[in-house]
This record gives structure tokens, sequence and C-alpha cells, in this order.
């Protein structure tokens, strides 16, 4: 057994039964790449293995430290109350269980450089347009976030440009993202989900892409692929792993509606933080009419 912390990584959760797989496999993928280091992963909700049981392993497996990586490409709502919520519910059930909790994995120049591929492998010649497609979010940090890669991925690139959308709680829609693409004068663009595996709103994005690609047909568009299950990503959880480690998490707190009166949110300045009450676990009912 290592001397260092297990790892563990943990996802927010999807009703999409090949999602969930796909996270399940990649965490096999983090610990065949992680040279012996103890690896597991759960979900917050709706999705199995749930956190509990993947800390119940690491304990009765005499693991009592952790590093601890959040599945999440952006730092919203679930990477900062509701990921550390569940954890600190873990501590309370495992005393002295204690946890090094790391950073979201993005912004970060390997996922730039993977979006980059996942481009290339789609888009035809002569000028493009991408539209970058986040998750969206309550948080407005969050929603900057995917503005912020939306330029970092413009830069030194041959884009014409790269605009940015959301499928969820934030404006500009997938809809209005193309249609400002093509009064800007885009006639082909690719839609490019800033997403790790499928699931309920991977296939939206893709949906809204292709209807509004039928009303336009003036305009080529083409749908790039997820980030997806691959080496790249697992280093990526690695280094974010040791950085938690090494106390060196850079977190960009200036912005955080938890911390800073930002107008709007000034009711969430200073809110408690709650964990989800994940399905699987039977001490903490959860109705399973959750949606986003």
């Amino acid at each position: 057994m290592t001397s260092d912390p297990a790892l563990l990584i943990v996802g927010h959760g999807t009703r999409s039964t090949a999602g969930a797989a796909q996270f399940r496999a990649f965490v096999d993928r983090v610990r065949a790449r992680a040279g012996g280091l103890p690896v597991d992963g759960g979900f917050i909700e709706l999705s199995a293995p749930p956190v509990a049981d993947a800390v119940a392993r690491l304990v009765a497996a005499g693991h009592r430290r952790l590093g601890v990586v959040p599945l999440t490409l952006v730092s919203a709502g679930h990477a900062k109350g509701d990921i550390p919520g569940s954890l600190a519910r873990e501590t309370q059930r495992h005393p002295g269980l204690t946890y090094a909790y790391g950073r979201p994995l993005g912004p970060h120049p390997a996922l730039l450089t993977m979006l980059a591929d996942r481009i290339a492998a789609v888009r035809g010649p002569g000028p493009t347009t991408v539209l970058l497609v986040g998750r969206g979010s309550t948080d407005p940090d969050a929603n900057a976030e995917v503005a912020k890669l939306a330029r970092l991925l413009r830069e030194g690139r041959d884009y014409t440009d790269v605009e940015f959308a959301f499928i969820s709680l934030a404006e500009p829609g997938v809809p209005a993202g193309l249609e400002r693409a093509r009064r800007l004068g885009a006639r082909a663009v690719v839609v490019a989900p800033y997403f790790l595996f499928g699931g309920v709103l991977p296939d939206r994005v893709a949906a809204q892409a292709r209807a509004w690609a039928a009303d336009h047909p003036e305009v080529t568009v083409a749908l790039a692929g997820l980030l997806g299950d691959t080496d790249a990503l697992a280093d990526l959880v690695l280094e974010r792993y040791r950085e938690a480690l090494a106390g060196d998490i850079r977190m960009n707190c200036d912005t955080c509606m938890y911390r800073v009166a930002l107008p709007g949110f000034e009711h969430r300045l200073g809110a408690p933080q709650h964990p989800h009450d994940h399905p699987d676990d039977p001490l903490h009912p959860h109705p399973r009419a959750h949606h986003h």
C-alpha cells in the first residue's frame, strides 16, 4: 500500500446509462495510470456508485487520508458546495478521515488541446467559427469561465471566431449562439460541447444544433465530439490530485458569489452549503424527480 493519500474522483451524476458507464471506465483508466495509487470514484447524485460507497471501499481498505478531485470543468455550485458538503458528511460517517480537496479541471491547456482536436476532427476547409457550449449555471463565475475558455481557444488558432453559449440555466442558448455567429457572417460553424462524457445535456446540445442547422441550410454546422475518456484527461486528474496534496490549489475566489456580493446574487453571500442526497444512499433519501 502506498503511503500517499488515496485518490477519490467525484462526479455529479447523470441519468444517462452510457454517461455513468463512461465515468466508471474513466476511473479505471486513472487507476491504471496512477502507478499503484489507490483510486476510486463516485457520484453525488443520480448515478451509481454514490460517493458514500467509494469512500467506504477506501476506508475498508485502510485508507484514512484522501486526495479528492471534483470531476467538473468549472467552479460552479457542485464543486464549491455540493461536493464539499458530501465530503463533510463522509468525515462524520468515518471519524478520523481527512481529505485534501482539489480544484476543478478547467481552464487548463490540456482541455484546450482536447477541444481543438475534437474541432479539427469535424471541421471542413476554409473559414470556421466555433461555438463553445457549456453546461450553464446560476453561478456567474462559472459562466464567466466558459467565456474565458472561449477566448483562450481563439488565441493562436485559425478560427474566424469563437462564440460561447449554454445549454441550461444561462444565456445565450445554443440557437441564439448560432444565430449570432450567422449574423456575424459565419458560413461554417463547429459546435463544440464542453462536456466530459455523454448525458442528457450533451444530447440536448446536439439536438438543438441539428434543429437550427435544418432551418438555416446556408450555414454548415458540424458537431464536435465530447472530451471523453482519454489518457490526457486522466493525467490532468492526477495533476489536480498532486496539486491538492502540495497545497498549491490557486483557486480564484475574487468573483465567487459566496465570497463577494455580486449584483443580483447578494443573497448567496456566505450562504451555507449542503450536499446533494444520493438516491442510492439509504440514510439520506432523495426525491428522484431532480431536474436540471
